[in-house]
């Protein structure tokens, strides 16, 4: 939520509507924030690099929270790369060619409703899943799109770690576990009423860009279950995934099991409700 509050205001700013829209950047906060990438993050800082723009970068570091700014900015910049490659950039170097071939999958708004019954938090859902919302509601490509930006943005906010502000409540791990859970429940949706998609997403090329963001996505959620208070309903999308009945289809996708968190549900690792 802190992030797309911080979007609006960046919005605000730019529109001459802030109140600070006309003050000068704190470029000293601003390279300081880049160093603290450089040195903690290296594949974040990956991102900074390949941006051709930096501004579009340097416009979410507004000094309030390094932490966060950086991990939006990193999310940010790897949607903004995955539109001028037409190819989803990798933690660590790489890429993995879109899958246009989604443009004839049944649209995950069509889940929305579903999963408005397993969440009770409607945040990510109403801001990905609701007609009109964004771009993920009508084709999956831009699902899956969510899906890497968003493990980009938590492999980044979990080096980023030793910055956090500690007088805060974050939800860090809030946007994979919902994307992770929005993968899996499209592909339940698509193997039980959707026969077209569901051969297609098993489709060798659309299956092994899935098995690649998934496994990517898996990795980076177990590395941060270590960290305390990273998330506020992390714990009840990660349950959905951990639910072998709701991966079965996915399974299927992906030639295996998908792993479980279980660090991250636990009490000591989630944050207060």
């Amino acid at each position: 939520m802190r992030r797309i509050i911080q979007g609006a205001m960046v919005a605000l700013a730019f529109l001459g509507l802030s109140e600070t829209a006309g003050a000068a950047p704190n470029t000293g906060c601003q390279s300081t924030a880049i160093r603290s990438l450089q040195r903690l993050s290296p594949h974040g800082y990956d991102v900074y690099r390949a941006m051709k723009d930096k501004s579009q970068f340097m416009t979410w570091i507004t000094c309030d929270d390094l932490q966060l700014d950086l991990a939006t900015a990193v999310h940010e910049s790897v949607h903004n790369l995955t539109e001028e490659r037409d190819a989803f950039p990798l933690i660590g170097g790489g890429n993995i060619a879109r899958p246009h071939e989604t443009e004839n999958f049944f649209a995950p708004k069509l889940i929305a409703r579903q999963m408005a019954r397993n969440f009770g938090d409607p945040l990510f859902i109403d801001s990905y899943l609701k007609p009109g919302a964004a771009s993920s509601a009508d084709n999956f490509m831009y699902l899956l799109d969510e899906l890497n930006a968003y493990s980009h943005d938590l492999n980044s906010a979990t080096r980023l770690v030793s910055i956090r502000r500690g007088d805060t409540q974050v939800d860090h791990r809030d946007g994979l576990a919902a994307m992770m859970a929005f993968v899996m429940g499209y592909a339940a949706e698509a193997r039980k009423d959707h026969p077209e998609t569901w051969q297609g997403l098993k489709a060798p090329k659309t299956a092994k860009v899935v098995q690649t963001l998934w496994k990517q996505a898996e990795k980076t959620m177990a590395a941060s279950c270590g960290i305390s208070d990273f998330g506020t309903n992390d714990r009840n999308y990660l349950s959905y995934v951990c639910n072998t009945k709701n991966a079965a289809a996915l399974s299927e996708i992906l030639h295996r099991a998908p792993s479980c968190p279980t660090r991250c549900l636990s009490a000591a690792t989630a944050a207060a409700q």
